[in-house]
């Protein structure tokens, strides 16, 4: 259960990150995007093919109760969130692809997410308000469309918005340590095991996943591990959101398990895959490919 003064708080950080998730971008990068239609489909598909489709594995073949499996789901159905762009910096892959799969999933996530979320969760025979999901994901798309318009208007402003919300997103995840991990530390002891599986499983198999796609596909190794960093890296913030606003407070301890907890675990996990890369990263791969993909 999130109290009142924290679900305002929670409101206005989820709207600073996507304010500055929008100050990334220009409608030229777009029109460009639109010129490589390819490359969007890719992410697309990594981001609403391959991450929904583990998720509803997960709650099939997981043991848990009703609203944990509403959790995985939602989590699993959330477009890539800026913490993936960083990770992806620092892991030597393509930073202009990583914003642009970012905000592309984040537009067109207010049209499949609700689709998605219907399909899988009839499915599975859970009851998901999809009309409060949509309004949710449209409000949060006007922040979105104000930071790209500081961004037209003054391109400094713009990188200084854009910063300030990726450093709060991982700002994000220490506020959730130190609010919601001890108001429900008694809740997070009596869990099941899958609860923890999935939390973890969902990032780390999701990358694992994305990058044997981008490889299948024979992508530039730098894309290959955007496209990995950009599928497994989900917008753990905006699924706490959507909860919140969307789901009565009784049921949002259960539901709110699996995206705090992924939100926790996720760092920890990027970290790894991190390192990985860049103990990988040859001096051939370090040449970046004439175009995004």
């Amino acid at each position: 259960m999130v109290d009142e003064f924290t679900q305002t708080l929670l409101g206005i950080m989820v709207a600073i990150i996507m304010l500055g998730m929008g100050a990334s971008l220009t409608p030229r990068d777009f029109y460009l995007a639109l010129k490589r239609p390819y490359g969007l489909g890719i992410g697309v598909i990594s981001q609403y093919g391959i991450m929904p489709l583990l998720g509803f594995m997960m709650a099939v073949f997981l043991v848990v109760p009703e609203p944990i499996a509403i959790g995985i789901l939602i989590m699993a159905c959330m477009p890539g969130g800026t913490t993936s762009n960083i990770f992806t910096y620092f892991s030597k892959g393509n930073l202009a692809l990583s914003v642009l799969m970012t905000v592309t999933s984040t537009v067109t996530g207010v049209i499949l997410i609700p689709i998605i979320l219907l399909l899988y969760a009839s499915a599975l025979d859970l009851d998901i308000p999809r009309e409060d999901i949509v309004r949710v994901l449209i409000v949060l798309l006007v922040p979105v469309a104000i930071g790209m318009g500081l961004r037209k208007l003054n391109a400094n402003v713009g990188a200084v918005i854009e910063f300030c919300g990726a450093l709060l997103a991982l700002f994000f995840i220490a506020f959730i340590m130190v609010t919601w991990v001890p108001q429900n530390w008694q809740f997070l002891l009596n869990t099941t095991p899958a609860t923890y599986v999935a939390a973890i499983g969902l990032g780390l198999v999701g990358i694992t996943l994305g990058y044997l796609f981008a490889t299948a596909l024979k992508l530039h190794p730098r894309n290959a591990r955007t496209v990995a960093l950009e599928t497994g890296i989900q917008n753990g913030p905006l699924a706490i959101a959507i909860i919140v606003f969307t789901f009565p407070p009784d049921q949002q301890q259960a539901i709110m398990a699996v995206p705090a907890l992924y939100s926790l675990f996720i760092v920890i996990v990027s970290t790894l895959v991190t390192l990985f890369f860049r103990r990988a990263n040859t001096a051939a791969e370090q040449k970046m490919p004439d175009s995004l993909l």
